[in-house]
């Protein structure tokens, strides 16, 4: 009697442990909706500032960016020879993506003007500079400034959902920050005054900018601000500092399962949205930069980033480069003189261009670049909270 009484426990327990897990698949599964839900979709912030405020000249573009078309300036190096303020491209979006039509046009607009003026195109590279989550392209100019100083054609473009985009109604997350690279870079590549291309992002923008050098032959060198390792972790940080309560063995797992439904509507994997899984794959030069006293993407991220782009290098592959600010946090690395030095000097030695990398290093860390008025963001994107007493910093 007693071998009977024993299997009918067993499958007691078996039904017990199936409804338990089917009842927390269930909770998690309503659980990750409910996060995609609030941060699947960024909060667009309007684009205040352009290229004019600063007095550079500047093109207005939209790039073509699959079924979309991304808004852009376009801002030449200060000896390219372009029109003072043209605006080559000032179409307006209409549905299906009316403006990859006239965006298809500026390349061979701005080729016409050269050639009809009987100037020879004085060829350098072009930087895209990629903003980070709930920003846009006019909270990129101290970047634009010093590179452009330095002597470098500069791109900067609103990520779809972002700026003066329209609204997507689907999640946006790293994977669309690397497709919308991608396309500014293969853009950047057509210019008649292009020679080689960079890209440099921040935050979300730069774990872009890792996976879009991953798999675009176009993109030669890239450097990648505050960029969080992968779509993991970031989403166990959002646990931190929400102070949720999970056990850790709990946490991990259920922060794996939120990250792929979060990416699920448009059908991408969790490593598709990995920095980490993108930077073991790139062989080009990187330059890894990062605030100690980032609280919200903490510095182990650049380290793990760094160590598996460097894990399956040989010597004939690029060097990674790391750059870690002690007195910063997750935004306003530029404002360090050291941060715009290495990343001009780097792009230089690089990409080329009309300086030597020391020359375009300390152009770019003589520039006094301004930060721009401070939003309130959604998504982990935290300063130092008091600025050292060693920078000189110019508040707008």
């Amino acid at each position: 009697m007693a071998r009977p009484k024993r299997c009918k426990r067993l499958k007691w327990l078996r039904l017990v442990l199936a409804v338990g897990a089917a009842t927390g698949l269930a909770a998690a599964y309503r659980f990750a909706l409910r996060y995609r839900e609030r941060v699947g979709l960024p909060r667009r912030s309007p684009v205040e500032t352009s290229p004019a405020d600063f007095e550079l000249d500047f093109e207005e573009v939209a790039i073509p960016a699959g079924d979309h078309a991304l808004a852009g300036w376009f801002i030449p190096a200060p000896a390219t020879p372009a029109p003072r303020r043209r605006r080559l491209v000032a179409a307006t979006q209409t549905a299906g993506g009316a403006r990859s039509t006239a965006a298809a046009h500026a390349t061979a607009e701005t080729a016409a003007l050269v050639a009809k003026a009987g100037v020879p195109i004085d060829r350098r590279p072009a930087i895209a500079v990629v903003h980070g989550w709930e920003s846009n392209r006019g909270r990129t100019f101290a970047h634009v400034r010093y590179l452009h100083a330095a002597g470098f054609h500069c791109l900067v473009f609103d990520v779809r959902g972002h700026g003066d985009n329209p609204p997507e109604t689907l999640p946006i997350n790293v994977p669309e920050f690397a497709d919308d690279t991608a396309a500014a870079a293969r853009w950047l590549a057509t210019r008649p005054e292009v020679s080689a291309v960079g890209v440099l992002g921040h935050s979300m923008g730069g774990a872009g900018a890792i996976v879009a050098a991953s798999r675009e032959p176009e993109i030669a060198a890239v450097v990648s601000m505050s960029a969080p390792a992968d779509l993991v972790r970031m989403t166990l940080k959002t646990f931190q500092m929400a102070e949720m309560q999970i056990p850790e063995p709990v946490a991990t797992p259920l922060a794996w399962f939120t990250a792929a439904i979060l990416l699920v509507p448009r059908r991408h994997s969790v490593e598709e949205a990995s920095a980490v899984a993108a930077a073991a794959l790139y062989r080009g030069p990187l330059l890894l930069v990062h605030g100690a006293q980032d609280h919200g993407v903490p510095v182990e991220h650049m380290d793990l980033i760094a160590r598996a782009a460097t894990a399956k290098r040989d010597q004939n592959d690029a060097p990674v480069e790391t750059l870690v600010l002690p007195d910063f946090g997750h935004r306003w690395l530029y404002e360090d003189a050291d941060c715009r030095r290495r990343g001009a000097a780097f792009f230089a030695r690089w990409l080329g261009g009309g300086l030597s990398p020391e020359t375009a290093g300390d152009r770019a860390a003589a520039v006094m670049v301004e930060r721009p008025p401070d939003p309130v963001y959604s998504f982990g994107a935290l300063a130092a909270k008091t600025p050292p007493a060693n920078r000189t910093i110019d508040l707008d």
